[in-house]
């Protein structure tokens, strides 16, 4: 892991995009002193790795004339980053700051084409500051690219070794002050460098990422970060899609905003939208439906079924009583979009459907008996599991009404009773089994989140989280 892994976290800027999100995320003084802290720690043994190119030189020295000098074949052996920074500077993005750095070299040097040793070098009181712009490629994935570096050697100084050495003590000061410039010159380049070489790693941010077989979730950025001198906080999209066909749903997302927590790194707060353009993507696919029969029943032996199979099997043929000699099928399925919207400690989700029940015939024919009109709602529990959002419901409350019937008018109240156990033995359980997958978060490769808390708000679910990543 690396400061420019953590980075990321604050880069999905945008080109040119401005509706509202469906996620924001926040991070935290908190996040930004624990990505300086790994960052540092990264950037320094990728600075090992650096070779300064040759450079050489000519200098009139006193009582021996015109010296030309050159150094080759320089390796870093060491550096040392004791005390560095990461700062927001408020509208403008991230400073990096690294103050007291050291970096030892050995190379080889030759003097007039005569002598020829190595040497080594330590350079102290580095001083680098540079800023690092953000913006995103054309496929929607976080860019970085360094800006306004700049970079001071407050010492350099130079040991000879083998050849005529002592030359050094003639003109050891020249060689000190075009030690410390090809330093400086060259350190702002390698800081660049290394702060695009952030981008194969940004690649990995889940900027689309599937859920199953049916749906896929984007996470592009829709606004510049707001960044102030506390915190980031970014504008995802946090829309769900149909695999290979997105529409957008008949409604837009709403406002929303991040309390003012800070002792997380990190606070994802997750809209109404993105639960309804869920609901919208996967009532579009056709499967939020459940086809009920007799069998189904029987056929189920797990411990929730025991002691009630037989009642709910009992409930069904009573309705097959009232059409004597034929065996019955109900198709539960939505009619609209469930609505899902939150308050203080509780979600709930509406959904509107019909009950089809029909006769089955000797030959496996369908035939329509009745339609009812069905109003549900459900409270809804949220978890995370990993790096993914999970969820269960229960029944809060259902009320039928009559559709359509092709036998006739009948109370309809008085099927009340086994379509709560339809709901609540069947089609509810089936439900919560695909909410327990969950859906993935926005996230990088090889992160993790630590001390999760959760909490469900006005508008918003909001998740505060510690992050660490592995790799």
């Amino acid at each position: 892991m690396s400061l420019y892994c953590w980075l990321a976290l604050v880069a999905l800027v945008p080109m040119t995009l401005s509706t509202e999100p469906g996620v924001k995320v926040r991070i935290t003084a908190k996040g930004l002193e624990y990505g300086r802290q790994v960052g540092m720690a990264a950037l320094q043994e990728k600075l090992k790795a650096i070779r300064i190119p040759d450079f050489s030189g000519k200098q009139r020295v006193s009582r021996i004339g015109k010296v030309r000098y050159s150094l080759t074949n320089l390796i870093i052996k060491s550096v040392g980053l004791p005390t560095s920074s990461v700062n927001l500077v408020a509208g403008t993005g991230v400073k990096m700051s690294i103050t007291g750095a050291f970096i030892s070299v050995r190379g080889n040097w030759r003097v007039k084409y005569l002598f020829i040793g190595s040497f080594d070098l330590d350079v102290r009181d580095l001083s680098i500051s540079a800023t690092i712009a953000i913006g995103r490629d054309a496929t929607g994935h976080p860019m970085v690219s360094g800006a306004n570096c700049a970079a001071n050697v407050g010492s350099a100084r130079v040991k000879f070794h083998g050849g005529a050495s002592w030359l050094y003590n003639l003109f050891s000061k020249y060689i000190n002050r075009a030690l410390r410039k090809a330093m400086e010159k060259q350190i702002c380049p390698l800081v660049t460098k290394a702060i695009s070489d952030m981008n194969p790693r940004l690649q990995t941010l889940n900027v689309l990422a599937k859920v199953d077989k049916h749906a896929e979730i984007e996470y592009s950025m829709v606004s510049p970060p707001t960044i102030s001198t506390s915190a980031i906080d970014l504008n995802l999209k946090g829309e769900f899609y149909n695999i290979g066909n997105h529409k957008e749903p008949p409604f837009s997302p709403k406002a929303i905003s991040l309390p003012p927590q800070v002792n997380k790194m990190v606070y994802i707060s997750l809209s109404a939208f993105t639960a309804n353009s869920a609901g919208f993507v996967y009532n579009r696919a056709g499967i939020l439906s459940e086809d009920i029969t007799d069998d189904m029943f029987s056929s189920r032996r797990s411990t929730a079924f025991i002691g009630k199979q037989s009642e709910v099997s009992c409930c069904v043929f009573q309705i097959a009583r009232r059409f004597p000699g034929l065996m019955m099928k109900l198709v539960v399925k939505t009619a609209k979009d469930p609505i899902a919207s939150f308050e203080p400690n509780s979600m709930t989700v509406n959904a509107t459907g019909t009950v089809t029940a029909y006769a089955i015939q000797p030959n496996g024919a369908l035939t329509s008996l009745f339609v009812l009109n069905l109003e549900t709602s459900v409270s809804a529990r949220v978890f995370l599991t990993g790096m993914r959002l999970g969820g269960a419901v229960t029944l809060n409350k259902f009320d039928l009404t009559l559709g359509a019937s092709s036998v006739g008018q009948f109370r309809v109240k008085s099927l009340d009773s086994i379509f709560e156990m339809v709901l609540n033995l069947v089609v509810i359980p089936v439900l919560n089994v695909q909410l327990a997958k969950g859906y993935p978060l926005p996230a990088l490769k090889n992160m993790n989140l630590l001390n999760t808390q959760l909490q469900i708000l006005k508008d918003n679910i909001l998740i505060g989280t510690d992050v660490h990543f592995t790799g």
